[in-house]
């Protein structure tokens, strides 16, 4: 049962979902929303179009291992305390770097923090997702 109308509109909810989920996890750190938020928006995205599209087709949208996704996410998590251990600081203390730019001001660990938590939670929940749907090789 393919309905037309669900496979159109969840091309076009898709794109809006992952712009919603990118701004979750940019506002995250201080206010709500982060990488898990995010992560999980973005998931739900993906699900919608599995949904609608068919497993395959959301698997080709995705075009990433779901696995590889959670080992990069747990590698940039990581990596996010890299600058206070190298600086003879806290494990996990925030360091921020001022861009100079008006809009984005000073960016620091937490954003990376947060993108690796992103990248776990939408890694591992389309595992989940992609696995019940057995169309999962491992």
């Amino acid at each position: 049962m393919n309905s037309l109308i669900l496979s159109t509109s969840s091309r076009y909810l898709l794109v809006l979902l992952q712009l919603f989920s990118v701004f979750l996890l940019l506002r995250g750190h201080n206010e709500p929303g982060g990488g898990f938020a995010g992560g999980l928006v973005a998931a739900a995205a993906y699900a919608l179009y599995f949904i609608a599209n068919g497993v395959e087709e959301a698997r080709r949208v995705f075009r990433f291992e779901p696995l590889t996704v959670v080992v990069a996410g747990l590698g940039v998590a990581l990596a996010s305390a890299l600058p206070s251990i190298l600086g003879g600081m806290e494990f996990m203390r925030g360091v921020w770097v001022n861009t100079g730019i008006p809009v984005i001001g000073k960016v620091g660990t937490p954003l990376l923090f947060d993108f690796g938590v992103y990248l776990l939670v939408l890694g591992i929940t389309l595992k989940i997702l992609f696995s019940l749907a057995g169309e999962d090789e491992a």
